[in-house]
């Protein structure tokens, strides 16, 4: 016997690890056709934040659905090294014990990062399980196990090779705390206040004549070596060929003409600093202008710049150039100026954009088969309009700088020769031989400090982790995969960079769809943030409702472009859905509901027990279409709808009299066809809410075919729809629900059993009511079931209700239970006051001003606040129509 109540703390860890050690998510534990889900590889340094819950349950139902059709399923699960996040996890341990890499050495300090992942590294995956996550755990990759970093030595070298690695002075997100280049998901915009700052510049050969630059950053002003002003801008065109002269430095600098100053902005001239600014370094390479680097490392500025400046901190120096300007009475006004600055996420300072020297891939190139793979429709986008920021990207792709100045990480296989030559090889001896036939004898090498970047590793999951250089058996059966669930922050990051690498190194696309799921925000609609205070940890929410509720959450709010919108409220009206499904399958148990061996869905002649048939096999068709299309909310709804819904309200109440009848064949049947439904519809939900429905199947049933998740998904065998049984039963429902509503509606207390009249004479219609008349009477409350020729008229209709029913009118005397008069007055009341909150909400959604001020989540919430008074209104203006 099933307990009273479910209880998910008691149930999910003993679940889980009896699904671990029955290798249930193993890669074969299925024989059908391969299915594969390389999983994003979280963080080694990470924890399951919210993102990650709605990422991996969306992975986790299409494995488990996969799965129960008989597919081979693989959900190839793994770890990132993050060399950044990692190398600082350590370097704050050593810190507290006033220790330093630089003092333990490269080789000691690498050491103890692997102690660190051996020991505390990976928690991640053990709160991957909490989800309830069927990844196969045998076959767990890292990004630097021996395989991979296999995978990411022959990458590197091959691509050198080809010519489409190499070197080169470029500008890059410079992190002067951590001293090393970064992404540029790795750079958080950040709102400060400032000032903009305007410098005259002396133009040469034109006695008091100067040439007015709008400046942020006035530091870099030492590194100009140019000014731009827009081509048709007239106030400069005698300027453009001419050279001012640098204040402060002397260096002549040349005034272009080019599209990138805006007129309408600052002074419209605006300084070029080639080596300090991306759009600046743009526009110097257009205009050949001279590149001078005048930062070191740490930012402070170095010697190429004026004596007295050297050494100094770039912001000191801001102080102090503007102060030098102003002496040499140079600043023209400074104006407040509120802007974005570019930070790095974890160091927290202000980024420099610093021209060094740094390792490249040749993106232009790869990018084209990857281009062209979208194009032809071999890798899909899902929602589709993802497409066109993956080809702006693309298509307007910059070299991408694969090199960190880091120790943890993939080391850089390059070794340098006594005169600076580059040897890139596998290995040392391979790079040793290389050198000793070039110099003709043997030399000592240095190799590159450098690590690569993260991103050039996970470029190559999905077939690195499968075995790739080694042709291995797994590699020939599951590559390419078949879908990438990820977030749109890093289509260019990663999608676009796992595309480029596999179509390079397999000569086939790693996957057929790119599924882009959409951000968890609060109730609200505001982005989770620490200093909102508004995060949600999805391990509490687990603790509190358990994994099921959590996951069905997500899910059913998944829509394809739709933010989701997370509240505690929303999870426990879920934890309450599977209390639902709970108290089902105590019914059925109770009432004897077991299914016999020889069932056929065929066979019932019930017209109840034809209906729920006829809906299960819909659901299971809504389902499995919606998969498909990755509409996961449209898929969980169905569920949500039929299990709630359709089974539980509607038809276990209306079952009730067979089940305590006389009719044995009709008992019989009922209690069959019952155990049926609940048993496929436990099959239908296990994707969605594994734990629970594991645990029914595995008290109900006892497993005598094993695990439910390894059962087969329901299809075969379901009955389709009888039509006759269907409109029926749906016009049943409809007309209890019909007087429900009106009753609800109409303030008529619950315990108050009513008279309703049936206005006609139609035959169909009194048989049905004859056939039904119990389930009407006591789930509508009604007293007596009346035909009569015709509705009352006069002083008598005014104190009934009515409702409509395919066309047939049912009247509901309800002159003696409540005051007809005040409830038309109510409901009057209630509609007027509805319809005055939609006209301001109106005229705030209608003002320009506002919509274009207000944050989106402000403007989101009016226009459901709307459609929330609009369907009251609705339903008001329905109650008074029912009372004529």
């Amino acid at each position: 016997m099933l307990d009273k109540t479910y209880s998910p703390q008691d149930v999910e860890a003993r679940l889980y690890k009896a699904w671990e050690e029955g290798g249930c998510f193993r890669q074969g534990v299925k024989s059908g056709r391969p299915y594969t889900i390389a999983l994003p590889p979280p963080n080694v340094t990470g924890s399951l934040h919210m993102g990650h819950a709605l990422n991996h349950t969306l992975q986790d139902i299409l494995i488990r659905w996969q799965r129960m059709r008989g597919r081979d399923a693989l959900w190839q699960p793994g770890t990132d090294h993050a060399g950044i996040a990692t190398q600082m996890v350590v370097e704050r341990q050593l810190a507290e014990k006033q220790q330093n890499r630089h003092d333990m050495g490269r080789e000691k300090f690498v050491e103890r990062v692997w102690q660190w992942k051996a020991e505390s590294g990976g928690m991640i995956t053990g709160q991957q399980r909490r989800l309830g996550e069927s990844c196969d755990w045998s076959r767990e990759r890292f990004t630097m196990d021996d395989g991979l970093s296999h995978a990411v030595r022959k990458v590197f070298v091959e691509l050198y090779r080809e010519g489409l690695i190499y070197k080169d002075q470029r500008l890059v997100n410079w992190d002067p705390k951590l001293l090393t280049a970064i992404s540029d998901l790795e750079v958080e915009q950040h709102e400060v206040k400032s000032h903009l700052w305007y410098f005259r510049y002396p133009v040469e050969g034109m006695a008091d004549t100067f040439i007015t630059v709008a400046t942020t950053r006035p530091e870099t002003m030492l590194g100009d070596t140019g000014i731009a002003v827009h081509p048709e801008d007239e106030r400069y065109q005698a300027l453009v060929g001419k050279y001012a002269i640098l204040p402060i430095v002397g260096r002549r600098i040349r005034i272009v003409a080019d599209e990138y100053s805006d007129p309408e902005k600052g002074s419209g001239a605006v300084k070029i600093t080639p080596a300090h600014d991306f759009n600046d370094f743009e526009v110097g390479k257009r205009h050949s202008l001279e590149m001078i680097n005048i930062f070191d490392r740490h930012a402070h500025l170095n010697e190429n710049v004026p004596e007295k400046y050297r050494g100094m901190e770039r912001f000191a120096a801001r102080k102090a150039i503007v102060a030098e300007m102003e002496e040499l009475g140079l600043v023209e006004k400074i104006e407040p100026n509120r802007h974005m600055v570019p930070h790095g996420d974890r160091s927290q300072v202000v980024i420099e954009p610093w021209l060094t020297e740094q390792w490249y891939v040749n993106a232009a190139v790869l990018a084209k088969p990857a281009i062209e793979a979208v194009e032809k429709g071999d890798i899909q986008f899902v929602p589709k309009n993802w497409e066109k920021t993956y080809f702006d990207w693309m298509r307007n792709i910059q070299p991408w700088c694969i090199s960190r100045q880091l120790w943890w990480g993939h080391q850089i296989p390059a070794w340098y020769g006594p005169d600076g030559r580059v040897f890139v090889a596998y290995d040392e001896a391979e790079a040793q031989a290389e050198a000793a036939k070039h110099y003709g004898k043997a030399v000592d090498l240095t190799r590159d400090e450098d690590v690569l970047d993260t991103w050039f590793s996970s470029a190559l999951w999905p077939f690195s982790t499968l075995g790739w250089p080694e042709q291995t058996p797994v590699l020939g059966s599951h590559y390419p995969t078949d879908v990438l669930v990820t977030g749109f922050d890093i289509i260019f990051f990663w999608v676009a960079r796992m595309i480029m690498m596999g179509l390079h190194f397999t000569k086939t696309a790693p996957f057929h769809t790119v599924y882009i799921h959409a951000l968890v925000r609060d109730e609200k609609g505001q982005k989770m943030s620490k200093s909102k205070g508004n995060v949600m940890d999805p391990l509490d929410i687990i603790d509190k409702y358990g994994a099921d509720a959590l996951r069905f959450t997500l899910s059913i709010f998944a829509a394809q472009g739709r933010d989701v919108k997370m509240s505690e409220q929303r999870v426990e009206g879920y934890r309450n859905f599977a209390t639902k499904l709970w108290n089902a399958a105590r019914f059925a148990e109770m009432n004897g509901c077991v299914l016999p061996d020889d069932f056929d869905p065929k066979a019932p002649e019930g017209i109840i027990n034809k209906w729920i048939l006829g809906r299960l096999a819909q659901a299971v068709r809504d389902v499995d279409a919606a998969l498909e299309a990755y509409r996961f909310n449209d898929a969980a709804g169905a569920l949500y709808h039929f299990t709630w819904g359709t089974f539980c309200d509607w038809y276990l109440e209306l079952i009730k009299p067979a089940l305590t009848g006389e009719d044995a064949a009709l008992k019989a049947e009922t209690q069959a066809t019952c155990a049926y439904v609940l048993r496929q519809l436990i099959h239908l939900l296990h994707p969605f809410m594994p734990f629970v429905t594991e645990e029914l199947w595995d008290k109900l049933y006892g497993r005598p075919d094993g695990f439910l998740m390894l059962r087969s998904w329901p299809g075969d065998g379901v009955r389709s729809e009888d039509k006759a049984a269907a409109a029926e039963i749906d016009w049943l429902i409809r007309l209890i629900e019909g007087v429900r509503g009106a009753r609800s509606a109409l303030n008529v207390p619950a315990g108050a059993k009513i008279a309703m009249q049936g206005i006609g004479d139609d035959a169909e219609l009194i048989r049905r009511l004859l056939r039904h008349s119990d389930p009407i009477k006591r789930l509508a409350r009604i007293e007596t079931i009346t035909m009569e020729q015709a509705a009352p008229t006069g002083e008598q209709a005014q104190g009934c209700a009515r409702i409509v029913i395919d066309g047939t009118t049912f009247v509901l005397p309800l002159a003696e239970v409540i005051d007809i008069a005040k409830e038309k007055e109510r409901l009057g009341k209630e509609r007027d006051k509805a319809l005055a909150e939609i006209a301001k909400i109106d005229a705030k959604l209608g003002d320009a001003s506002f919509v274009s001020r207000a944050p989106e989540a402000v403007v989101e919430e009016q226009k459901e606040r709307r459609g929330s008074y609009s369907a009251q209104a609705e339903k008001l203006a329905d109650a008074l129509q029912q009372l004529g």
